[in-house]
């Protein structure tokens, strides 16, 4: 089965708003066996819209619509997907108990007529009741083809898709298993990684498909297959797993979780452990931290950070030594070490990441050139830090920063 996402909003054509829609609902389809074969981004305006609805019809089975269903009007994807089916909008009930039951618990102020007209749906299709909100999803069907419109919100769409959507549609079809591994690899161009793996990827049966999938500092290896017996094709990838592993032993840094990536896999297993963390950042600017703080259950193993910007901050609030400032700079290796080792024992925790350098575009507080950066790591035996030259534009020098202290973070931990 292969699908079609459609977004709808003028405001992700001039990018006011970032469409995160179309990747978490790839990502849920994937999952059932659905392939996502286009993703298309359209106007609120009706002639775009049933352009793109039949220009779909033709090539997808399944086509998913977000946006547009809201209560002003500039919202005219209802309509519109009524006038491409030939359909009449109707009142249900139902939906309208539901945005007066949302009414009278969140907003209590009056109910006005526009909010009771998004009960109106066409009268072939079957509602999806959005708990969140108060525009409905709807479903209809066309033979074996099945169009979906949803709420753009991303919380009420991302409800929808895993209580009602991804139901119906493994109910609806026998989808084949789809299965993605993710090897994260550190320290190797995409280049310099093919060559090294050039004659297992030569010798990969044809049905599993190697994806590179570069990145500042990091590289992902993804292996993709797909079928109808799900333990063959697990066996099968895994055999390509073990084969490959050997040939960048230095640098494989683990499999990427469906969930996340490399913050995940070091959460897992400092929770696995018992074990916390800590973070001192200077040049990266609280970015570490958050590649942490944005995932739920943080407060388990992450104990705290400090964004030590300025000099001074360092010295008056992780007391590095102001003469280690004076003799070495605050962009140096000893500097780096005393953060890390500082905010361990502030934090009192297992492990603590530092970092320190001149992102640029110009030298701040030291003389150390732009894109010079020391990361350092403390356990509770020893600290240990590397430099780096990251370049000299500023966020790749940050990117390229955050993810080197995570993959020496991440070494660490599997080491001990």
């Amino acid at each position: 089965m292969i699908a079609e996402i459609i977004t709808i909003g003028d405001e992700l054509l001039i990018g006011q708003v970032i469409d995160t829609n179309s990747a978490f609902i790839a990502k849920q389809l994937n999952k059932i066996g659905v392939s996502v074969y286009q993703i298309t981004s359209i106007q609120d305006d009706k002639s775009h819209i049933l352009k793109a609805l039949e220009d779909a019809e033709n090539r997808v089975d399944i086509v998913i619509l977000t946006g547009g269903l809201g209560p002003t009007k500039d919202d005219i994807t209802k309509k519109t997907i009524a006038e491409y089916f030939n359909d009449a909008l109707v009142l249900n009930t139902s939906v309208l108990e539901n945005i007066k039951s949302i009414w009278q618990q969140h907003i209590k102020t009056r109910l006005l007529q526009v909010n009771k007209d998004q009960a109106l749906v066409p009268s072939t299709s079957k509602v999806l009741m959005n708990t969140l909100g108060t525009a409905p999803g709807m479903l209809i069907e066309k033979g074996d083809k099945v169009f979906i419109s949803l709420p753009g919100v991303p919380y009420e769409m991302e409800s929808l898709i895993e209580h009602e959507v991804i139901p119906c549609l493994k109910r609806k079809y026998n989808c084949p298993y789809i299965l993605h591994k993710t090897l994260l690899v550190y320290g190797l161009g995409e280049s310099a990684l093919a060559e090294r793996i050039e004659s297992w990827e030569d010798a990969l049966p044809s049905h599993i498909k190697l994806a590179y999938l570069p990145s500042l500092g990091l590289m992902r290896l993804r292996l993709s297959t797909k079928g109808f017996d799900e333990k063959v094709l697990i066996k099968d990838v895994q055999s390509q797993i073990d084969a490959v592993i050997p040939l960048i032993q230095e640098e494989y840094a683990g499999i990427e979780d469906e969930e996340g990536s490399v913050e995940i896999i070091i959460a897992k297993q400092l929770t696995k452990l018992g074990e916390t963390l800590a973070i001192a950042e200077s040049c990266t600017g609280g970015a570490v931290a958050e590649r942490f703080t944005v995932n739920p259950g943080a407060s388990a193993y992450f104990k705290g950070g400090l964004v030590t910007y300025s000099t001074q901050s360092k010295i008056n609030v992780l007391k590095v030594s102001e003469e280690e400032v004076n003799t070495h700079s605050v962009v140096s290796k000893q500097v780096a070490e005393s953060m890390a080792r500082n905010a361990r024992e502030l934090f009192q925790s297992d492990y603590a990441i530092a970092t320190t350098g001149n992102a640029g575009p110009k030298k701040g507080d030291s003389e150390a050139e732009v894109g010079t950066v020391f990361i350092a790591v403390a356990t509770q035996n020893a600290v240990y830090s590397q430099e780096f030259n990251f370049g000299n534009l500023r966020i790749k020098v940050i990117n390229k920063a955050v993810n080197k202290a995570l993959e020496m973070l991440l070494k660490e931990i599997f080491k001990n």
